[in-house]
């Protein structure tokens, strides 16, 4: 059965910027979102849904696509709440940026039919500032969208493979890893950016206080490091919580390096960090 109604669970910016991506590939069908009722006001004046619903049970009617896009510990709440409900016909994936917890809690809701119901996935883009209102139509051109597939699962018939096909359509590039590769591959190039961001951002601020607003100064570097330290706590709560063993090897380890620095600021093996640092530009594809 082909889709011809979405339901995207979560109508910010990237549930609103997946909608409004699909109607300008032209996506024929009908488009209902699930939000508290501003948001979903907000989302209708922006013309990224048909209808909107407060309540996820009344959203999913009628769809045979179904899209998580809330925090991660909503999203496995979901999937324990309307799995069991939703029609064997239809598809429920989700945008989460951790996907361990979700595999694990769609195995545990599906049991043996999981791979025929549920497909974990997570579009590797975004911005600092969250809600509809920021919601673009371009956001997952040559973006990655990874997808951690669950054992036996065939993404090359039927709403799986309408589905990726649309996500072709709006510019994305599909990789596949297991959700525990993807865990640990995103605390490092995601997930630690971040932490990096926010305690530099708090650092800076404790360290000027009401001058922090003088900080423009630093220019376009400090401007970059410190961009996504706007990211909203509500998202980034729910990633650390779920990816938590991740993240504390990732940070302890860039700690190290930093005590390494600070121990070394008139050495020669500051030169050496340089230098190691380097190449990460010089073979961005390196493998170690």
């Amino acid at each position: 059965m082909p889709i011809r109604q979405i339901t995207i669970i979560g109508t910010g910016l990237i549930g609103g910027s997946f909608a409004l991506a699909l109607r300008k590939r032209k996506f024929a069908g009908r488009i209902v979102g699930c939000d508290r009722e501003a948001a979903l006001k907000r989302a209708k004046m922006r013309g990224v849904i048909d209808n909107g619903f407060c309540e996820p049970a009344d959203a999913v009617r009628g769809s045979q696509l179904v899209v998580l896009a809330t925090p991660v510990l909503a999203i496995v709440d979901l999937i324990g709440r309307l799995g069991p409900t939703l029609p064997a016909s239809t598809l429920l994936t989700d945008v989460g940026s951790t996907k361990a917890e979700v595999a694990k809690q769609a195995l545990n809701v599906f049991g043996k039919k999981a791979r025929h119901r549920f497909l974990a996935g997570h579009p590797m883009a975004g911005k600092e500032n969250s809600g509809v209102d920021y919601a673009d139509a371009d956001l997952f051109q040559n973006a990655v969208w990874f997808l951690t597939p669950l054992p036996g699962q065939n993404l090359n018939e039927g709403l799986f493979a309408e589905f990726l096909g649309w996500i072709d359509q709006i510019g994305a590039r599909v990789a596949m890893l297991p959700p525990e590769d993807h865990d640990r591959l995103c605390a490092w190039i995601s997930h630690l950016p971040q932490m990096i961001s926010t305690a530099l951002a708090a650092a800076l601020v404790e360290e000027f206080g009401e001058e922090a607003r003088l900080l423009p100064a630093g220019g376009r570097a400090l401007k970059e490091m410190t961009r996504i330290s706007a990211s909203p706590y509500s998202m980034w709560r729910d990633i650390a919580i779920t990816n938590k063993k991740n993240l504390e090897d990732a940070l302890f380890k860039v700690e190290q390096r930093l005590a390494h620095i600070r121990e070394n600021l008139a050495t020669r093996q500051l030169a050496e960090e340089f230098e190691r640092a380097h190449e990460l530009k010089k073979n961005p594809g390196k493998k170690e």
